[in-house]
């Protein structure tokens, strides 16, 4: 026998034929029922006959009994409708095609369909290898549609996938080229969008010119920021630049050129720095610092501007320490010796396990300093008050008053005493001028203070309870600021055991074994300066301040002010006096004392903004 696709191939031919039988039949079976079942009796003998006509009959190949098959009028399921290239293929595809749609399951058909998309397969990787991704694609089409599960469907997709993302990236790299977005932003920039397109197609001609128009537009972008002036972004790209291998002889070129603009530029701002500060433009000298550190100027440079600048904010041209005279106009004198006191901070009050410590000491808090300020380095003397009474004609509180507090030789006591005023020393005798005034109010220092500053024209006041005692400790926690217990040398006048009065009167409270070799005030700057470079600080007399008088620190203000409320009537007093004993004589110790009062022991200093 046979194979069956013999069979199959007959039966195609019969199917073609038999439509047409099966209709003329029809029709007559329609006109007469009787004929129409007679002619279904013939039509079952007729089957085998139609069959040897085709075949032949006799012939030895068909000799055999053939049992009657029954072929499929029309196919028994659709065609695809798919095509190949070529048309041999082609045609063998059409015609196994049509055959499976009459006999679908019939083995002999797939088995050829198979070894034609096994062929169909095989040109398809080819295409793929070649690079004809348009052929690949077709002949995947037509085995997808056949014969999906073959790994060639996926990877035709995937070369296509991999295809359109590739032109995708060209085409943004080369508009993101074209707007000078060379690097930024980080993740849709020329050059990270050809290195994605690298990713996709190793060696993409189109993608490694585009890499090398990145580096060339770096090169000619740093070269236009070093004729802006614009070295900081010219070092940037250059360095961008070197981290992508572009021309290394033209990067040195332009390093060169970019070196040598700093430099001009570098002198040129530091020059306008100078002339900034001395203008007294902070904050434009401040700019023009940071435009510096921006060109890379030598670090060393950069700090010496700004501390050049840091002094002049903080000291008003002035440095720490210095010491200076302002006149006081239309070249008539000059006003008292000042120092600066340096910026800084320091805690303020007194610990709590401190011998002699009074509860108003505290609580202790940090005070700090943004801008130092001056203080006169001594006392403000007879001398200096006088000027200002003479010139103005001001009547002090003692001379209102007619009196002020004195000490009593006989009895020892700072007692009051009527005709006494500023004019006058401790025990109510003519003061000499270089003594320190006392009897003064707070009242009469504050007149004093805006004279000075009217005079001068320049910030003058009382200094604040912070500045004060900052300056009296000058970086000291001790509780004196030359240690803790009796001093070794003469440093301040206070009492000592070893200081007697005129009648051989001693102290019965006193810093054991300690002279200074003065009973009541001293001239002005008679001892030592403590660490600040200031003269009678914790000694000598004590002295009024702007601050209205607190029971402690709580709410204090940080930032060294002085702490008024409107209306206050009593102001603070601090620093030793020449009477005071060693517990009155620590740097935390405070006092106060009506606007109006005045005493034997009291004078003041004044202060300066810088």
């Amino acid at each position: 026998m046979k194979s069956s696709y013999a069979l199959v191939g007959l039966f195609v031919v019969l199917a073609l034929h038999g439509s047409a039988w099966a209709q003329d039949e029809q029709e007559g079976a329609q006109a007469d029922p009787a004929a129409a079942a007679e002619g279904q009796e013939q039509e079952e003998e007729r089957r085998v006959r139609r069959l040897g006509d085709v075949i032949g009959e006799g012939s030895q190949e068909w000799s055999m009994d053939i049992p009657a098959i029954e072929a499929p009028a029309t196919p028994v399921e659709s065609q695809p409708q798919v095509s190949l290239p070529d048309p041999d293929q082609d045609a063998q595809l059409q015609n196994l095609l049509t055959r499976r749609a009459f006999v679908p399951d019939d083995p002999d058909i797939a088995a050829e369909l198979a070894d034609l998309l096994d062929d169909v397969e095989s040109q398809a990787r080819a295409a793929l290898d070649a690079g004809d991704l348009a052929l690949a694609t077709r002949l995947a089409n037509v085995i997808g549609t056949l014969d999906p599960d073959r790994a060639v469907v996926d990877e035709v997709e995937q070369a296509r996938t991999r295809a359109e993302t590739l032109a995708r990236l060209l085409a943004q790299a080369d508009e993101a080229l074209e707007e000078g977005n060379l690097l930024e932003p980080a993740d849709a920039s020329a050059w990270t969008l050809y290195e994605r397109a690298l990713e996709q197609d190793e060696g993409n001609a189109e993608a490694e010119a585009g890499l090398d128009a990145v580096r060339v537009a770096l090169l000619d972008s740093a070269e236009a920021a070093i004729a802006e002036n614009d070295f900081e972004t010219a070092a940037a790209l250059l360095i961008a630049a070197g981290e992508r291998d572009a021309d290394a002889d033209r990067i040195a070129a332009l390093e060169a050129d970019l070196a040598a603009g700093r430099a001009d530029q570098v002198r040129a701002l530091a020059a306008d720095v100078r002339s900034s500060i001395d203008d007294e433009a902070y904050e434009r000298a401040e700019t023009q610092i940071n435009q510096l550190v921006a060109l890379g100027a030598p670090t060393d440079q950069v700090e010496s501007l700004r501390t050049l600048l840091d002094d002049a904010i903080r000291y008003g041209g002035f440095e720490p320490g210095q010491v200076f005279q302002d006149g006081l106009g239309d070249g008539d004198g000059l006003g008292p010796v000042m120092v600066v006191v340096p910026a800084g901070d320091f805690l303020m009050g007194s610990p709590e396990d401190e011998d002699n410590r009074v509860d108003n000491e505290g609580p202790q808090f940090r005070v700090e300093f943004d801008h130092g300020f001056a203080l006169s380095q001594t006392e403000i003397t007879v001398g200096q008050f006088a000027r200002f009474v003479d010139e103005t004609g001001y009547v002090t509180d003692a001379e209102r008053a007619r009196r002020s507090k004195v000490y009593r030789a006989g009895s020892g006591r700072v007692d009051e005493q009527r005709g006494v005023t500023w004019r006058m020393n401790y025990v109510g005798d003519e003061a000499d001028p270089d003594l320190p005034v006392i009897h003064v109010s707070w009242n009469d220092a504050n007149a004093y203070v805006t004279w000075l500053a009217r005079r001068t024209d320049r910030p003058y006041r009382l200094p604040s309870e912070a500045e004060f005692e900052y300056a009296l400790r000058a970086g000291t926690q001790t509780p004196y600021w030359w240690g803790d217990g009796s001093p070794d040398e003469a440093v301040e006048n206070v009492t000592g055991s070893g200081d007697q009065f005129t009648d051989s009167r001693t102290w019965t409270v006193a810093f054991d074994r300690y002279t200074d070799g003065y009973w009541g005030p001293a001239p002005a700057g008679s001892l030592q300066t403590n660490p600040f470079g200031l003269y009678d600080m914790g000694g000598n007399v004590m002295e009024w301040l702007e601050d209205c008088w607190h029971d402690s620190y709580v709410r204090a203000p940080s930032d060294g002010t002085a702490w008024v409320n409107p209306g206050c009537e009593r102001r603070m007093i601090r620093g030793a006096s020449w009477s005071s004993t060693p517990a009155m004589s620590r740097s935390a110790f405070r006092l106060s004392s009506r606007e109006d009062s005045t005493d034997a022991r009291v004078g003041f200093r004044v202060a300066r903004d810088l």
